[in-house]
Order: structure tokens, then C-alpha cells, then sequence
């Protein structure tokens, strides 16, 4: 950070007297602080990093009360990033300003192969934080878990399942799996079926696996209750909200059995509770009728979560869950995105695989393609049939699409005048995006000047609109291209 950007820096804190994602204050006007290790974390731990800014009491307003001594600052911030695992490398930066000196420490955000980045005097579990906000929150097990799971390529799709007998598989859909495998693998027909169930994860060290279990199981859930999907149709468009005789759902069911089974059962759900409409060709006068969301899109989305959910012990407990409401359908399965991929990259660059045998198998079993198209494909379904985007939302231990069943309202706008770099911030939050995903989009470093700068105009003049608009700093906090905007400048996005 150079002095100007640190003086600027100073200046924002002034106007907006907050923390944020990337940002944290520290006075240090008698001393550094004793205990900075779940900030280091923090920042280490997300993708943008952090800058912690000391010389400002937040206490006080966020009066500029300027630091003991920058040097011995300096020094003891070193000290303290040493203590971290792995080491955290700060970029120091000094300024003065009216004759008290500040000092900046950009945290750069540690690879995904070295996450969680820990304070190793309290350990993995303990140490490790993520920011939420303006604050350091301690990560969960199972988040600590998810970096550990992708370092060293666990493999919980084909985890033995001590109880589960040969048994408790359905044998002639284990022999109809074995002749489609030596039918497509020519190798694999001279092996004796024992071979073949070590070598492609029906079992492990002859112990029946969780694979087979969700593939072949004549009851699956016997051994794990909630690897499941439970699916309620509500009256009202928030969860809570009761209909006129005041029942709570439309329709409440929990699919179990194989994943096929529980993929079928799961589409004859949503059928059956989605709206027909007829329409009326003017043109030919025939008839068709047509459902609010198109099955392909449905289809794609259930399927995604039954192959690329978490079947750790961590999440083991967790269902699958499908709730439908007047206006959308929201799907979410256990576990965020697996590896290095973004929400924004999501059906653009080839994944990490977290199940890749199961999905393997359901590629020779003709369920799923496995070639990273479902993301597209719902997509194109959506459009095709004129509904807007889909929206992705990947959380803290979980993943979520929602589908939408109708198209972008219309709303009157003002006669505003746009930049060629409003446009094409339009075009880019043409689908929900993150603060960082802006600020990378923008080719900047300071979220709150991205924000001050470009974002924060286009909301005021109604061209942008939040996804969370009652926590403007949520770090859930999305940013989307108002609906009318993008019918009024539909003509900019093929420019």
C-alpha cells in the first residue's frame, strides 16, 4: 500500500466509521495489541485477504490517535505473524498525517492447499478463524474439516461402512452395473468380479462402501437415516407464513432409497406441486400447456446435489433439502463449493470432483453425463423458457440454487446517464455478486472505494439492488443489476 492509498484509507474510515470484510482497526496508541492471531487467521483464510489498519480508536469514534511507534509496531506485528501456521507475510506500510504516524498490515489470503491458516498456539481446530462481517468467528469443525478433505483428496464417497454386508446390496443391479463395466472397459472383463468391486468402489479392503450403499443399497438409510432429501411445498413466499386454513405446507414428503430412486421421487415431487398453465398459440390456435419451471432445470439441480454433496461423517446427519414456494424453488445440500472454483465461475472452468467415483458411476449407469454441463444446462433451461437466472449461493457448509418461475418485473427508472464502466458493471452483475467479486471484476484492491466509487451510485439511482437489503454489510451480501435496468439497457450487453 503506498502512502497515498494508506492516507485515502484514512479518509474512508472517516466517512463510513466501520469495519468490513477485508478491513480491521486497531488503535495501538499505547502499544501493538497482544492478541491479533483471529484477524491474521481471518484475513489468511479468505481469498482476498485483509488489511489491519492501526493509528484509529474505534472506541472513540474512530478518532486518528496515531501509534505508539511505528517501528517497534512494525516489528511486534512480525512477531506475531511468525506464530501463525503457515507463516503469515505481511506488506507494512508507514504514513503521517498531521504529525502521528499509521501503519497498515496487508494480509495476503493464504492458498487453498495451506488453509486453514491457524494460531499454533491454540491449534487446527482452535486457531483457526474466517471473517463474518467485521468480525473473527472461530471455524467449525467441519469447516477446518473441508480444507483438510480437499489438501489430501479424502475420498468419503468410497469410506467403508463397517455394518453394511454384501448383503444389503441389491445383487442384480450390482451384476447389470458389473456387464455395463466390462462391456466399457475392455480391461476390466477378464478380472474376477471381486477384482472389479476393489477397483471401482463397490468395496474397500472387502468392506462395503458408501458408494455402493447410495448406488446399489436396498435401503441405504438404514446405515444413514438422513442421506435423504426432505422436500415441503409451502402456502406462502418466507418460511412461516400459513395459508388460508391455516396449514404450515402444501405437501411435505422425505425421499429415501438409492440415489436413482431418491432422484425420481424428488422430480414427481415438484410435478406434482408446480403449476400447470395453458397457453394459447395466436398464431395456430393449438394448445400447450406448460409447467412454471422447466423438469430439465429441476432435474440438473436435484442431480447436483446428490452427486456433489458431502457424505463426510460431518455431514452424514444433514438431508438434503427442497422447498418450494409460490415463486421459487430453493434446493441445498451439505457442503459449499469443493476446491478452488468461485460461485461466478460455476459452469465456466472444470471443477475439482468431491465424489469423483460416485460420479463415475453414475456416468456408466447413464444417470449423469460427468462432463460439467449441468450448471449450463440449467442456465440455458431457464432462459429458454424465459425466467431469469438461476441464483448460486455458496455458504458457510452449504450450497444452494434457487430457481425462480418467473421473469424480471418491469419498473420505471430514471433518465440516468452511464459511464462505459457503469455498463459494463451492469453486464458483469447481470447474475447476484459478491464485494470481492466486484473489487476483482473492477481491478482494485479497496473494497470501500470499489463500493463508494462505482456500486454505491448505481444503487441510488436504482440500477443495483441487494440481496440482502435490511444488512447492507451481511458478508452474504449480494449485488445484482436491477431487474428494469436490465431491460432498459438489454442493447449494452451484446455490445
Amino acid at each position: 500500500m503506498t502512502t497515498e492509498e494508506l492516507l485515502e484509507k484514512l479518509n474512508e474510515i472517516q466517512k463510513y466509521k466501520c469495519e468490513t470484510q477485508t478491513l480491521e482497526i486497531k488503535a495501538a496508541k499505547l502499544g501493538c495489541p497482544r492478541r491479533l492471531y483471529d484477524t491474521l487467521s481471518a484475513f489468511s483464510n479468505q481469498e482476498e485477504g485483509g488489511t489491519i489498519l492501526f493509528g484509529v480508536d474505534e472506541e472513540n469514534n474512530y478518532a486518528e490517535c496515531g501509534v505508539y511507534d511505528p517501528q517497534d509496531l512494525q516489528k511486534k506485528i512480525v512477531e506475531q505473524c511468525l506464530q501463525m501456521e503457515p507463516p503469515v507475510r505481511p506488506l507494512l506500510s508507514v504514513a503521517e498525517k498531521e504529525g502521528k504516524f499509521f501503519v497498515s498490515a496487508e494480509i495476503p489470503g493464504a492458498d487453498l492447499s495451506e488453509r486453514p491458516c491457524y494460531y499454533k498456539g491454540q491449534g487446527r481446530l482452535k486457531g483457526s478463524h474466517v471473517r463474518v462481517g467485521d468480525s473473527d468467528e472461530s471455524m467449525t469443525e467441519y469447516e477446518v474439516y473441508s480444507y483438510e478433505a480437499f489438501r489430501k483428496k479424502y475420498q468419503d464417497d468410497i469410506r467403508p461402512v463397517p455394518r453394511a454386508m454384501l448383503s444389503a446390496l441389491d445383487q442384480t443391479l450390482v451384476a447389470e452395473y458389473i456387464i455395463r463395466l466390462k462391456k466399457e472397459k475392455k480391461n476390466l472383463s477378464a478380472l474376477a468380479d471381486e477384482e472389479i468391486y476393489e477397483l471401482m468402489g463397490i468395496t474397500r479392503d472387502r468392506q462395503v462402501t458408501l458408494n455402493a450403499l447410495m448406488l446399489f443399497g436396498r435401503y441405504p438409510q438404514a446405515y444413514f437415516p438422513q442421506l435423504c432429501i426432505t422436500a415441503v411445498a409451502l402456502p406462502g413466499k418466507e418460511m412461516g407464513e400459513v395459508g388460508q386454513a391455516g396449514e404450515r405446507f402444501l405437501d411435505n414428503q422425505r425421499m429415501e432409497g438409492t440415489i436413482p430412486e431418491m432422484l425420481e421421487q424428488a422430480i414427481a415431487f415438484v410435478r406434482k406441486n408446480i403449476r400447470t398453465k395453458t397457453i394459447i398459440d395466436p398464431n395456430t390456435g393449438k394448445r400447450e400447456d406448460r409447467a412454471d419451471y422447466p423438469v430439465t432445470a429441476v432435474r440438473e439441480a436435484i442431480l447436483n446435489t446428490l452427486v456433489h454433496r458431502d457424505y463426510s461423517v460431518h455431514t452424514e446427519g444433514m438431508p438434503i433439502r427442497i422447498i418450494m414456494y409460490p415463486d421459487r424453488i430453493v434446493i441445498t445440500n451439505p457442503g459449499g463449493i469443493y476446491g478452488r472454483l468461485r460461485v461466478d465461475q460455476l459452469g465456466k472452468l472444470q471443477p475439482d470432483t468431491r465424489n469423483p467415483v460416485l460420479a463415475r458411476a453414475l456416468e456408466t449407469l447413464g444417470i449423469t453425463e460427468n462432463r460439467y454441463s449441468g450448471i449450463p444446462t440449467i442456465r440455458r433451461a431457464m432462459a429458454d423458457y424465459g425466467l431469469r437466472d438461476p441464483v448460486f449461493l455458496d455458504e458457510r457448509g452449504s450450497f444452494a440454487v434457487i430457481l425462480y418461475n418467473g421473469a424480471a418485473p418491469d419498473k420505471p427508472l430514471p433518465d440516468v446517464q452511464l459511464t462505459e464502466k457503469d455498463k459494463s458493471l451492469l453486464r458483469f452483475m447481470n447474475v447476484p455478486r459478491s464485494r470481492q467479486e466486484v473489487v476483482a471484476f473492477l481491478g482494485l484492491q479497496s473494497p470501500t472505494y470499489a463500493m463508494q466509487t462505482y456500486v454505491n451510485p448505481l444503487i441510488e439511482k436504482g440500477l443495483v439492488r441487494l440481496s440482502i437489503p435490511d444488512k447492507p454489510s451481511s458478508q452474504n451480501q449480494r449485488f445484482v443489476c436491477a431487474e428494469a435496468a436490465e431491460e432498459k439497457y438489454k442493447k449494452y450487453k451484446n455490445e
